[in-house]
């Protein structure tokens, strides 16, 4: 049973998307409430442990909760992205995908030695690009302080491995199955 039930009657659910046998939780719905939305920035930020330095987003629809995040809690918006889209130095984690590898990538400069992130994207599923971004974040220097998200699909785990990896973990919304 979700802790928001109001929230998660706005996210619509894809039957067979991409795939057949999938659930796709289309957050888009949740964006189009201008109400939801907010309401969702509002109870994501009473989560939030103590002050935060930089929110890190991760590409593409973490950036957009990133975003709204950071200006009530007056932080820095740390942008998080696919290896080879940032210009300039940066430093890359690699994570493994279902059928292969994957990078992702931050500006070597964007977090100072000992800053308070807060980690957030919308959904954490099997947890291999969250768990990136914290390794990631924590080679920098960064005290990531929690990792926020809209929707957990807690039957694939990852939730559970990125507290393992000893982080706070918040979602405003879970759905069983896949």
């Amino acid at each position: 049973m979700t802790t928001n039930p109001d929230l998660a009657a706005l996210i619509r659910t894809i039957p067979d998307f991409p795939k057949p046998g999938i659930l796709f939780r289309d957050i888009s719905t949740l964006l189009l409430d201008r109400q939801g939305f907010a309401t969702a920035i509002e109870r994501m930020v009473a989560a939030i442990p103590g002050p935060i330095d930089l929110v890190a987003g991760i590409e593409a629809r973490g950036f957009i909760f990133a975003a709204a995040l950071a200006v009530p809690l007056g932080a820095g918006l740390l942008l998080i992205r696919k290896d080879g889209k940032l210009p300039g130095v940066t430093v890359a984690e690699e994570y493994e995908l279902e059928y292969g590898r994957d990078r992702i990538a931050m500006h070597a400069d964007a977090c100072v030695p000992g800053a308070r992130v807060l980690l957030v994207d919308d959904l954490i599923a099997t947890g291999g690009t969250a768990r990136a971004a914290l390794r990631l974040l924590r080679r920098t220097g960064a005290a990531v302080v929690q990792a926020q998200f809209v929707v957990d699909l807690p039957d694939l785990g990852g939730a559970a491995a990125l507290r393992a990896d000893g982080l706070d973990v918040h979602a405003l919304v879970s759905f069983p199955g896949h």
